[in-house]
């Protein structure tokens, strides 16, 4: 009998990575290969790569160089992001076999068994400006929660962000065969499936449908008891979507909404398109309707432009609204892009000061968040993770909750008290029998 091979892989970056992994794994386990962990003895290594910021970059090629100085005997693959936008830079790391683009990452097995022992690294990297498929995927490593790629790609192409040139247009699968992925997801056991993509409020060009109809169908989807909506634009976050989760059994009240700049000058800029205004109206939309759901926003600090004042102007902005997370990200110039050819530079000792003030701010309004629900009951999604003889989960409102480790509550939604704030941030639940 053949002993099959081993693969393992190593994923950086956005959850949409996450879920590509998961479909690329899938390849591998249905051609014999049995997957291990990344820090185990394998034959083929993968790494997913990020290039959403300078440090992403940093992140890959530290992990490349990890594993090739571990493992030098391997196949190491470099693929995604960071290889589309610098291959011949991922190329040159040591060890390094295969560099495979964004696209071009699906067709690994493939390109694994033409290079034939050959030491040379191969490059292959599509134009994505010419790039039209689109490739589904999803995870499934945790049977708890599954991250359902439904769109890819971008048009925006605002003036900071690489990832346009990274992933290509927006393009997406129809409604019919994302319902049938999802089928797939919830017979495998798993409650929540997360939608996830570039920009999944686009969904639908690529096929002359729209995302509102997506949730609509998916809420229906027998069997399926959690759908959490991603990241989706202000400005494509519509009045009847945020109705049809307030109304909804299913459609968790967690919404991820990117404001990236605090002032309508910056937005500008960053060639946004919404104002500070429009981003107040969604808040208070959400929350007349829902004063308990969950608002996420990403706020990117330093960006070019970005005086002492915008920045004041933007903490205040941020305070003034109901939000309950922030996601803080410090700008970083990236190849290619307008914002790097922008006059006003913000210089990088106050990028970092701007950040750490911004952090603050971030864990301020998780704090407040979180306080509010306190005394509360809220259904929470358990996870199979231990960690320290405690077990967590998510509330349908995205607040993590952490009980004592119990087996027999790993993936079940139960009823949870949320007694108090503890020392790593999360919130300790009290069981409540249903």
């Amino acid at each position: 009998m053949e002993i099959p091979k081993k693969v393992a892989f190593t994923t950086l970056g956005c959850k949409l990575n996450f879920s590509e992994t998961s479909g690329i794994a899938k390849q591998f386990e249905e051609a014999g290969f049995e997957r291990v962990d990344d820090d185990e003895f394998a034959d083929v290594f993968v790494i997913n790569t990020c290039t959403v910021t300078e440090l992403a970059n940093k992140k890959s090629k530290q992990a490349i160089r990890k594993i090739s100085i571990k493992n030098p005997k391997a196949t190491i693959v470099a693929v995604g992001c960071y290889s589309q936008l610098k291959p011949g830079e991922v190329a040159s790391i040591e060890g390094v076999n295969l560099v495979l683009g964004s696209e071009n990452k699906f067709q690994i097995l493939e390109e694994l068994q033409k290079l034939n022992g050959n030491k040379e690294t191969k490059v292959l990297i599509d134009n994505q400006n010419q790039q039209k498929a689109f490739t589904p995927t999803y995870s499934y490593g945790d049977r708890t929660r599954s991250f359902l790629k439904v769109q890819d790609g971008c048009d925006y192409y605002c003036s900071y962000c690489a990832i346009p040139n990274a992933r290509g247009r927006s393009r997406n699968n129809s409604i019919a065969k994302t319902l049938e992925i999802a089928e797939e997801i919830v017979s495998k056991g798993i409650k929540e499936i997360i939608l996830t993509g570039v920009n999944i409020g686009d969904f639908g060009k690529a096929s002359g449908e729209n995302f509102f109809n997506l949730i609509l169908a998916l809420e229906k989807l027998s069997g399926l008891e959690r759908l959490r909506i991603s990241s989706i634009e202000p400005n494509l976050l519509t009045d009847e979507i945020v109705k049809l989760v307030s109304n909804s059994h299913n459609v968790l009240p967690h919404f991820h909404i990117p404001l990236q700049c605090g002032t309508d000058n910056l937005l500008r800029l960053m060639k946004r398109r919404y104002t500070i205004a429009l981003y107040r109206k969604k808040i208070e939309a959400i929350k007349q309707l829902m004063p308990h759901a969950c608002i996420a926003a990403d706020v990117i600090v330093g960006v070019p432009g970005e005086t002492e004042d915008e920045f004041e102007k933007a903490c205040s902005f941020i305070k003034s609204i109901d939000i309950s997370y922030l996601h803080v990200f410090t700008y970083s110039e990236r190849e290619n892009t307008l914002a790097v050819k922008m006059e006003n530079q913000v210089p990088i000792h106050l990028r970092k000061e701007r950040s750490k003030i911004m952090h603050d701010l971030a864990l301020e309004k998780q704090t407040i968040f979180q306080e509010q629900h306190l005394g509360t009951i809220r259904k929470v999604l358990f996870e199979a993770e231990e960690d320290q003889k405690m077990m967590g989960g998510f509330t349908d409102n995205y607040i993590r909750v952490e009980v004592p480790f119990s087996a027999n509550l790993i993936n079940t939604i139960r009823n949870v008290q949320l007694v108090k704030i503890n020392s790593n941030g999360h919130v300790t639940g009290k069981l409540i029998e249903n």
